[in-house]
Order: structure tokens, then C-alpha cells, then sequence
């Protein structure tokens, strides 16, 4: 099952890819959603190269080495989304100064990255005292 699911994904992928290369190439524009379904697939054929499934690692409540590796790259996954998401904000505006920023909606975002964890671990720490 885990072969069929990294071909399936695999081919998903390269067609999205393929689609998006066209459209780049022809029409000289690069879609959204060439770009958000190309991270879409990109996740399935990761997911399915790691755990064998589409939707991630399914593991039971003993497998220790599962909970550790899913509970250690999200808090890698969180950092790195936070600098990227910074380094996008920085790149796509050519701007050092905070207040040059004109593009408020991905100012936003940037700020959320540095809030969502902390807020996230006091609420979920109150659910056990």
C-alpha cells in the first residue's frame, strides 16, 4: 500500500507541476493555486514516503518513537514556518524598516507565527490543572 500511495502522490504531484511549468512558460504567470496544490501534493508524497499514508502517521498510543518524532518536527516545523514566513514578508515588500511594510495582511500572518504556539500551549496546559 505504501508504494501505490508514493506513485499516486508522485504522479499528483509531477501533474501539478507540470501544469504550473506550462501555464509559467506559455502565459508567463504563476497561479495561487498551482502553488497551494503544489504544496498540497508535496505534503502527500512526503507523508506517504514517511509513514505510508497520505494523512501522516497513524500510531498507536505505545509507539513512543512515533509520538517523539511527530511531537519533535512540529515544534521544528513551527520555528521553521515562523522564519520563513518572515524572510517571504521581508523579500516580497524589499523593505528592512518595519514600518514600511505595506502589505498588512502577511505583517499579520508574520505576527500570528510568533503568538499561535504560546497561546496554544496555555490553553492546553490548563486542560491538566
Amino acid at each position: 500500500m505504501k508504494k501505490f500511495n508514493v506513485i499516486v502522490s508522485s504522479i499528483l504531484l509531477l501533474a501539478i507541476a507540470g501544469h504550473g511549468g506550462y501555464r509559467w512558460v506559455r502565459y508567463e504567470m504563476l497561479d495561487a493555486s498551482t502553488i497551494i496544490f503544489g504544496c498540497i501534493a508535496l505534503s502527500y508524497l512526503l507523508n506517504s514516503i514517511t509513514w505510508g499514508d497520505y494523512e501522516g502517521g497513524k500510531y498507536s498510543e505505545s509507539d513512543e518513537l512515533d509520538k517523539h518524532i511527530k511531537t519533535q518536527s512540529a515544534r521544528i516545523g513551527y520555528y521553521a514556518l515562523m522564519v520563513l514566513s518572515a524572510a517571504v514578508l521581508f523579500l516580497s515588500e524589499g523593505v528592512t524598516a518595519l514600518n514600511d511594510i505595506q502589505n498588512i495582511p502577511l505583517a499579520v500572518v508574520v505576527g500570528l507565527t510568533f503568538i499561535v504556539a504560546p497561546i496554544t500551549e496555555f490553553f492546553y496546559s490548563r486542560k491538566f490543572r
